[in-house]
């Protein structure tokens, strides 16, 4: 299993509705899995950025529409070392080579609400409850990609997901 920190740095949110196309720079990032691979979320961190007190709330969704391309603008690297990276990478980024996705009105996974002014917002799975990713030789909807996104609120922030490929 290859660990990996899916990483943002001082991204100013956009405040996009469900079911509307997002364009580049508008969210931390899109998390998709590659064919035939499977992806636990282990941990999603965000810490605010702004000079003043700013209610964001930040959403990670499935995705209605997928992403489609590399994704770029947006730093993935392997925990360990040691590891071995699997034959296809999982795809990170905020900017989409051909479609942008579109966050799913019913498949919100977790509300990390913050006051970008300094706070944090931070998730962990317990052992066994992790939220999977599962890309297919055609990637199904909504199961193989999820972004985190502004819902309300245009807040600075930079973070991490971590999750692990199995």
């Amino acid at each position: 299993m290859a660990r990996y920190s899916a990483n943002w740095t001082s991204i100013t949110a956009a405040a996009v509705a469900d079911t509307t196309t997002f364009t580049a720079g508008q969210a931390p990032g899109f998390l998709r899995a590659g064919a035939n691979q499977q992806i636990k979320v282990n941990e999603v961190y965000i810490g605010g950025e702004d000079t003043a007190s700013t209610a964001t709330t930040m959403i990670l969704a499935r995705t209605g529409v997928l992403s489609v391309g590399a994704l770029t603008v947006g730093g993935l690297n392997l925990m360990d070392a040691a590891a071995t990276a699997p034959a296809t990478l999982p795809n990170w980024g905020s900017t989409a080579a051909t479609t942008f996705p579109q966050r799913l009105t019913t498949g919100y996974l977790l509300n990390l609400s913050l006051n970008t002014f300094g706070g944090i917002a931070r998730w962990q799975a317990r052992y066994g409850e992790e939220i999977g990713l599962l890309g297919v030789a055609a990637p199904a909807q909504p199961a193989a990609e999820v972004i985190l996104s502004s819902k309300t609120g245009t807040g600075k922030t930079s973070g991490h997901i971590i999750f692990e490929v199995v």
